[in-house]
């Protein structure tokens, strides 16, 4: 049986029992002079952004859209060894030679030999702009033993295309950042917002460096203003002074409002972008608006009323109405009669304590923000709490949440999953 490797990252991984315990995200191999590439194993991406291997060895089977392994796992966090390539992150777009032509590596393959054992047995390659792939054998083909310095994007990009944002930023994270600065470099602007909204910052600061300022900016545009102002918080004054004059005025406008509330409070959280309406419109109107497939689910549970102007900061906050409360209703019935009289808006100098404690208190996804002057100027979520609470680098030392702080789930340290006892490599990466 062959498997194209890039067909790979995604596929969810499952356990004898039938249960996922996470998803492909690369393969390691081990490149042999004179020899076709061992493969070790998987690189798998456990709850939450945890990546571990999963040694060949474990895998009983691999089908189309799914990977079943014995039910051994280790859960130490992966660490890539300097004798290891991963197959996706640095072998993809290589470019490599075929009879003394330059070609560019688009997938490769791998194939059991014997039971158990994996290798590398096929590469396919384009050349030019055509990209129109043609496969060979991985003995026809020389230049793998290194990475160029321009090495492309194209091909890895393919292969995370079908990926949320947050887990591709996840993928990226875990590249050489070389070749995560090529990828994000690589990606349309909007795209590249959607992950730099979900890498660490440290990243984000990175990619952002190494793009022209006029680049930089529209991709701030693209970003929500509540994350564009985290970024820019981040940059020092100057460069962040710079790609706001670069900006459209009309795009800056609500990321300046929120530059200077402090990180720790309502007003350096919320988003000043909510679902608002006017009073008159119909409930009809209200769910047409977060019907809205770019809104995320924490944005379109509520629906904000205010007199005009309904953008940021708006007339008087009237109040809000959710989402339940909508879908009980007439579609012609206005909105001015279906507010929550309940809930009381927060202000922007709230601490994330206060803020925390109020969400919890009446089991809110979000909370109008509202300043003295009786303005809506924003909307605090769960997320945008949650973001702020956790460390500043969850995302690359995300604990397993089991609450032990070992990382296998099970309290004893062992760093194993309580599915089978390994060994730190496996047993099989050493070959």
């Amino acid at each position: 049986m062959q498997i194209f490797v890039a067909r790979l990252p995604g596929t969810p991984v499952f356990d004898p029992a039938g249960d996922k315990i996470g998803r492909v995200r690369d393969v390691v191999v081990g490149l042999r002079i004179g020899r076709r590439p061992t493969v070790h194993g998987l690189v798998v991406e456990v709850q939450p952004r945890r990546r571990v291997f999963l040694p060949i060895t474990r895998v009983r089977r691999i089908e189309a859209g799914s990977v079943v392994f014995t039910g051994r796992l280790n859960m130490r966090r992966f660490e890539q060894r300097g004798t290891e390539t991963l197959v996706v992150g640095e072998m993809l777009d290589l470019e490599v030679r075929l009879a003394d032509q330059p070609m560019t590596v688009y997938d490769v393959a791998m194939a059991e030999v014997k039971p158990s054992a994996w290798e590398i047995t096929k590469v396919a390659l384009y050349k030019g702009r055509r990209r129109e792939p043609r496969t060979v054998d991985w003995s026809a083909v020389s230049g793998f033993d290194k990475l160029q310095k321009d090495q492309g994007a194209a091909g890895l990009i393919a292969a995370f295309e079908a990926l949320r944002a947050a887990d591709m930023a996840s993928a990226l994270h875990e590249l050489p950042s070389k070749r995560r600065i090529e990828i994000a470099r690589a990606l349309n602007n909007d795209r590249l917002a959607d992950v730099l909204e979900e890498l660490p910052p440290d990243d984000q600061i990175d990619i952002l460096d190494t793009l022209e300022p006029e680049r930089a900016a529209d991709v701030l545009e693209e970003m929500g203003p509540d994350d564009a102002a985290d970024l820019l918080h981040d940059l020092p004054a100057e460069q962040a002074a710079k790609l706001l004059a670069l900006m459209e005025p009309r795009e800056a406008a609500p990321v300046r409002r929120l530059l200077p509330y402090p990180d720790d409070s309502a007003g350096g959280v919320m988003t000043s972008e909510p679902v608002i309406l006017p009073p008159t419109a119909t409930v009809a109107e209200a769910l047409a608006h977060i019907r809205q497939q770019d809104l995320t689910p924490a944005i379109a549970a509520q629906v904000y009323v205010t007199r005009s102007p309904t953008e940021t900061p708006t007339g008087t906050f009237l109040g809000v109405s959710h989402f339940q409360r909508l879908l009980r209703e007439r579609p012609s019935t206005q909105l001015g009669t279906v507010l929550d009289p309940s809930i009381d808006p927060i202000r922007p100098n709230f601490t994330l304590r206060q803020v925390t404690y109020y969400m919890a208190n009446y089991n809110l996804v979000a909370a109008p923000v509202v300043d003295g002057l009786g303005r809506l100027v924003g909307a605090v979520t769960v997320d945008d709490v949650l973001d702020h609470l956790l460390p500043e680098d969850w995302r690359a030392t995300a604990d397993d949440g089991d609450g032990d702080g070992d990382g296998d789930g099970d309290g004893d340290g062992d760093g194993e999953s309580d599915a089978g006892i390994d060994d730190q490599d496996g047993g099989d990466r050493d070959d």
